[in-house]
């Protein structure tokens, strides 16, 4: 049987122009990209991948685990998920100005988004430098937010207008709604959840008005792309108040951010100058000839970050992402329940992120679809009892799965 990889969660990265967004893409990838002080930096998508942590099993199970994707450090567990860092958007992107529309249709394949605000008000409507403090962050927040449904309600109105032909004769109206906004990495519950959402259940889709189908693609937007602020720059004094001021308006997912410090961090740590292991609260010293910019970097992000703030973010921002916003958690597949392994002897080869709510035989069917079709049962590694198919995986399970053709 072909042992197929887990399945991919990816974050799309915006924000506008010039807010420290290849910055951000860079400390959570580690990927070289353009860096400068200007508008546009990122012409085309920065694809790259990004580590989301969670407690291993290993250190329960009094194993130790051999990861096939990401790693493990001291019983912490990095599970590799994808992320694009789209080009900057500005006031407008929706109807084609700045680099246009081409942008918002590469976040088309986006789970999630981080959203890059430049907390401390550095830069303008427009992505160009201006003293710290001089615009409104809470403003630059709304009008991109706003941009990206603007265009995403375009791509809905489209797809309502197309399917509103064929909806008096079509089985199951909402499924050919789905159907037709896969495009978009939307789901047929991310469709019947905004509807009902919307109060359009009794509604036929056909009979929409443009104010329907605007309410309809507000909430689709929010369910199917949630957005999690990164309110990034708060090495930068003036942006303290700021960070509070956006939780006001945008609730619990806005998290203070220097991408710079995690970058420098990171870099202090590849050259061995210091030990640091992402998203932590600090750092060891271990280099004993650090250079003197090195160590004047380290000591403000001390200061005026990780002092302050307990960690620089990034690692923080990406996770509450993925699991919070996006309602996902980690199980285990394996195939030897007893000793936690693949068939080569890889002891928790594979960390799957699944939605909150996964059943046991939809994981067979993520793992082969030939398991999912001749499922018979699986087995809690844990505990050594049978489950059966419509188990709701939990964070951490341990899960072998047992079909018709290996159970013979």
């Amino acid at each position: 049987m072909i042992k197929v990889p887990p399945p991919e969660r990816i974050v799309g990265v915006i924000g506008k122009t010039n807010v420290g967004k290849s910055t951000f893409f860079a400390s959570l990838t580690m990927i070289p990209v353009e860096i400068s002080n200007r508008p546009f930096t990122t012409i085309k998508p920065n694809v790259g991948v990004a580590h989301v942590r969670k407690k291993c099993p290993e250190v329960e199970l009094g194993v130790k685990c051999s990861p096939r994707t990401g790693f493990c450090i001291s019983g912490t567990r990095f599970i590799p998920v994808k992320v694009i860092d789209v080009a900057g958007l500005v006031p407008g992107s929706s109807s084609g100005r700045g680099l246009g529309n081409k942008f918002m249709d590469d976040l088309r394949q986006a789970d999630v988004l981080i959203h890059i605000v430049d907390a401390s008000g550095s830069t303008d409507p427009n992505g160009n430098p201006v003293q710290p403090g001089s615009y409104d962050p809470v403003e630059e927040a709304r009008l991109i937010q706003n941009e990206v449904d603007l265009w995403f309600s375009s791509v809905v109105l489209r797809v309502v207008e197309k399917v509103s032909r064929y909806i008096l004769t079509a089985k199951d109206p909402l499924d050919l709604l789905a159907q037709n906004l896969s495009g978009l990495s939307i789901r047929r519950a991310h469709v019947v959840n905004a509807v009902k959402e919307a109060g359009l259940e009794d509604k036929r889709v056909g009979s929409w008005s443009k104010e329907d189908v605007e309410s309809f693609s507000r909430i689709l937007r929010r369910l199917s792309k949630p957005i999690v602020i990164a309110a990034n720059k708060v090495d930068i004094p003036i942006a303290r108040g700021n960070v509070d001021r956006l939780k006001e308006l945008f609730g619990e997912y806005v998290y203070p951010v220097s991408s710079l410090a995690e970058y420098i961090l990171k870099e202090a740590s590849k050259r061995n100058y210091i030990e640091y292991v992402p998203g932590e609260s600090s750092y060891k010293v271990i280099g004993t000839s650090i250079p003197e910019a090195f160590r004047k970097a380290l000591k403000l992000i001390d200061e005026n970050v990780l002092s302050i703030y307990g960690s620089t973010g990034v690692q923080q921002v990406l996770e509450s992402a993925i699991f919070n916003a996006l309602s996902q958690i980690v199980v285990y597949p394996v195939e030897d329940y007893r000793k936690f392994t693949d068939h080569h002897g890889n002891v928790l080869p594979d960390a799957y992120i699944v939605s909150k709510g996964t059943t046991a035989r939809e994981l067979a069917y993520m793992i082969h679809s030939e398991l999912g079709e001749t499922f018979l049962y699986a087995v809690n590694a844990r505990s050594g009892e049978r489950i059966g198919e419509g188990y709701l995986l939990r964070d951490g399970d341990v899960v072998k799965v047992v079909a018709a053709a290996a159970h013979s």
